[in-house]
């Protein structure tokens, strides 16, 4: 939301009132860091200030003080203390205001956004990144942090880097807005990722997946005793409709028995050349070329349907692993066999 017109008068008053408190030199310096359109606009509240009490002063010099305190929390991670002292000092509204300029102001500092960012985590970001990009990510990074990420490169590229900062001449804005914003968009997109890759049932899945059969069983079933649809979720998360091709052939064989034609033609449709032959490698020769003639009669069907139909299967293997008359190898390749 952009300030109102009115809103922006009342902070060049405040500057202008704040530039008069103090003594020349130190007005003069803090103009100098301005830019022109800045200086113009308090330059001009200068000339017209003519009524300013102390009781004003006196507030402005407060406010002043009470934002450096907040800026310097909130450089060392602490926002919400720096938030709290001034909504005891001046209120929630007047507080929440300096504490979103605050923000503004440290967000347009090049970079400012991997101050809070562990030096790993940077490492991790810039390391393929070329090492003039890399030199020119680390001359606008603490020193400290710098220091970290330095010593986390690779020793042929530390030397390079370092060259490349000390010779490193004024580069223009554009190509640092270039870099931050690229640098900025991928991190966002990673943790994004990471955020949304992070947990639910299919995580479970794929950690009981890989557990022995014992550990897996004993889990599932305390955990049925409290959540049994959770428990159905993640079993048919733990054994898909291609993992048929891990079954050994006497499996197969077994699950022929309780799946007819009309169901394999319907589930095939959307399966892979290697099961289709794991399935028919298991039938006789004629139930073979009976099974391929459904497919071809079935046309065209519906993907819901053929995911209906493999998951139908999927639970049949499931019953039939429970009732102990085929061997799963869940989430993994079934053992190789030896003499």
């Amino acid at each position: 939301m952009h300030p109102t017109n009115e809103t922006r008068m009342k902070k060049v008053r405040k500057a202008a009132v704040l530039l008069l408190s103090l003594d020349r030199t130190m007005s003069a310096e803090i103009l100098s860091q301005l830019n022109k359109d800045a200086i113009e606009q308090v330059a001009l509240e200068i000339a017209r200030l003519d009524d300013v009490t102390q009781e004003e002063q006196e507030a402005v010099l407060e406010e002043f003080y009470l934002q450096g305190r907040a800026r310097r929390h909130i450089e060392s991670g602490g926002i919400e203390h720096a938030y709290a002292l001034l909504e005891q000092s001046m209120g929630k509204e007047e507080a929440a205001e300096i504490i979103d300029s605050l923000r503004q102001s440290m967000s347009s500092v090049p970079f400012g956004f991997l101050h809070k960012v562990s030096a790993e985590n940077v490492i991790t970001f810039i390391i393929e990144e070329h090492p003039q990009t890399i030199a020119l990510i680390m001359s606008h990074l603490p020193a400290s942090l710098a220091a970290e990420v330095l010593s986390g490169l690779p020793s042929d590229k530390q030397l390079d880097v370092v060259r490349r900062v000390a010779t490193m001449e004024q580069t223009s804005p554009e190509v640092i807005r270039d870099v931050e914003s690229s640098l900025h968009s991928r991190m966002r997109t990673m943790f994004s990722q990471s955020m949304e890759k992070a947990g639910g049932v299919g995580s479970v899945a794929q950690i009981l997946n890989v557990t022995d059969r014992m550990t897996n069983k004993g889990i599932l079933e305390n955990l049925e005793q409290d959540n049994p649809d959770l428990v159905d979720e993640i079993k048919r998360l733990m054994f898909v409709f291609d993992d048929i091709l891990k079954l050994d052939d006497k499996s197969v064989q077994a699950l022929l028995k309780e799946v007819d034609n009309s169901q394999w033609a319907l589930a095939l449709k959307g399966a892979s050349e290697d099961l289709k032959g794991k399935i028919m490698g298991n039938l006789s020769q004629r139930a073979a070329a009976m099974l391929q003639e459904e497919m071809d009669y079935l046309g065209p069907v519906k993907l819901s349907d053929v995911e209906a139909m493999q998951q139908q299967i999927v639970d049949t293997v499931r019953r039939l692993e429970d009732s102990g008359e085929i061997t799963v190898t869940a989430g993994a390749e079934a053992e190789q066999l030896i003499n």
